[in-house]
């Protein structure tokens, strides 16, 4: 057999194992989205056990001895894997991120492998039980564990500038923390000014109709008519309940989406799904030939989360998409609804207010919610904030950045399960996910310019087709920052996002 001969039977049996190492991981989610979902708490810490061990064997697989003569024969390295970023084939871009994968878990050993999992396990589990009796004092001897493990665990990944890079790259590749915290500063000096002129012109009651009973049924009922219109396909995914929303995938046709009830705050189920069905509307657009492999991926976490937020606000939060809507929202909830016209409720789903919780926040103050979780989490890890001193600090920023103190840990440092996870590192998405939806739909809405006539008339397909094109069947075939200069001709530009919000708010509040 040539060289040629080789290489190709190497990349090969690397594609096959690749399938094997996906299938591991299927099955892995699904444990925990079972966890999430309908495990029993007496099973709790068997589960741990049972996740810790299948994160051992796929860690083995990933990192074998014939993984690395496989890629030897490939000529893959760090050095040609980083060249590797502009993949011009499904065959270069499988090696590149099949690589990377392999050269990220070969640096950490696996009893740290599958103490990280088992400690996640028990950390999330315990989460929930502080969450509910609102007692971070519960929870901070698993965070602090949880802390000096993903410590070790950046130290194993190796950084320049500073240890939160290590953790950043697992979640947005490429991407260093000194550009995500001036991305934030130039937010933060726009977006503030833009909140406190808001709250100086508020009228006191304009969310009042948020709050009012909408019964639970009717509410589940409206969110399966709006997985219908989003065109998310549930001969190929389902949706249940959790105490925080998610979406996960358990098969290239099995895509699992949460959301959670509320009777006197609808929009937590309503755009929780929205947000979650535009998650699963990506897993469920991979192209047929990156399902069941590596490829079959978001590009980053934040393009994932672009897509969620580019549903959830720039679709679900428009006028013309409850132009299309609400006479059958209004149907479900008669009264609630009877004395509210259609502009009203406009306004109140827009409202911006100084609000505790982030997946309820405004669009004007989301980013705010997630500026506060890095600042404070990049201090967690560098050690120079206490876990001890978490809650003061928490309540410190968000007076600072909101005007608002939460009252309980509930409402405050314990609301997110992010951290009981371990998942340092994976909120800066959430805001860079704002930013790129921005950019998408200015181009999509160039692309296609009656695109708001077909919204405002409750027609979504051809707003799924631009994306399934130009975003979702791509996978992971390309970068963020490639992917994003493909779809828009321009890197990322935070100006779209702010423009869009100044624009949209300027007239909502008449400034």
């Amino acid at each position: 057999m040539g060289l040629g001969g080789r290489v190709a039977s190497a990349i090969e049996r690397l594609q096959e194992s690749d399938r094997e190492i996906t299938a591991l991981a299927h099955a892995l989610e699904t444990l925990r989205w079972d966890q999430e979902t309908y495990l029993p708490q007496g099973g709790i810490g068997e589960r741990a056990l049972q996740i810790s061990l299948l994160q051992g064997i796929i860690h083995d697989r990933v990192t074998s001895t014939e993984q690395k003569e496989l890629f030897a024969a490939c000529g893959m390295t760090e050095a040609a894997a980083a060249n590797a970023e502009e993949a011009a084939d499904i065959t270069q871009a499988f090696l590149r991120e099949a690589f990377r994968r392999y050269n990220r878990q070969t640096k950490v050993p696996k009893t740290l492998v599958t103490q990280l999992a088992m400690s996640q396990s028990l950390a999330q589990a315990e989460w929930i039980k502080a969450r509910k009796v609102s007692s971070f004092a519960m929870f901070a001897p698993h965070l602090e564990n949880l802390l000096g493990l993903l410590r070790q665990y950046a130290e194993c990944q190796g950084y320049k500038d500073e240890i939160y890079d290590a953790l950043l790259d697992e979640y947005e590749p490429w991407t260093k923390t000194k550009d995500i915290a001036s991305v934030f500063e130039k937010l933060k000096s726009r977006l503030v000014p833009l909140y406190k002129n808001i709250l100086g012109k508020k009228t006191a009651k304009d969310d009042e109709v948020l709050k009012r009973s909408f019964p639970v049924e009717k509410q589940r009922e409206f969110c399966n008519k709006l997985l219908a219109m989003m065109n998310f396909d549930l001969d190929r995914g389902r949706m249940d309940v959790s105490a925080h929303p998610f979406t996960t995938t358990l098969g290239g046709d099995d895509i699992r989406l949460t959301t959670r009830y509320n009777e006197h705050f609808f929009p937590s189920a309503i755009f929780g799904t929205i947000h979650e069905a535009g998650h699963g509307l990506y897993e469920q657009g991979m192209a047929r030939e990156l399902r069941g492999t590596i490829l079959a991926n978001g590009a980053s976490l934040g393009i994932h989360e672009s897509q969620s937020r580019f549903w959830e606000n720039l679709i679900g939060r428009s006028r013309g998409f409850w132009k299309a809507c609400y006479a059958e929202f209004a149907r479900l909830f008669p009264k609630a609804l009877l004395d509210i016209p259609l502009e009203r409720f406009y306004r109140a789903i827009n409202s911006v207010s100084p609000s505790l919780i982030r997946v309820e926040a405004d669009e004007v103050t989301y980013n705010l919610h997630i500026i506060l979780r890095f600042t404070l989490e990049r201090r967690l890890l560098d050690g120079s904030l206490a876990v001890q001193d978490l809650p003061e600090a928490w309540n410190r920023e968000s007076a600072n950045l909101l005007g608002i103190k939460p009252p309980t840990d509930r409402e405050g440092v314990l609301q997110d399960v992010h951290w009981s996870m371990g998942a340092i590192g994976y909120f800066p998405t959430y805001s860079l996910g704002n930013l790129y939806s921005a950019q998408f739909f200015d181009t999509m809405k160039k692309a296609l310019p009656g695109i708001e006539y077909n919204i405002a008339n409750g027609k979504l397909k051809p707003v799924r087709e631009w994306l399934l094109e130009n975003i979702h069947r791509h996978g992971s075939m390309y970068s963020a920052d490639q992917l994003v200069k493909r779809v828009t001709g321009k890197p990322l530009d935070p100006s779209y996002f702010l423009t869009y919000i100044q624009k949209k708010y300027g007239e909502i509040y008449d400034l």
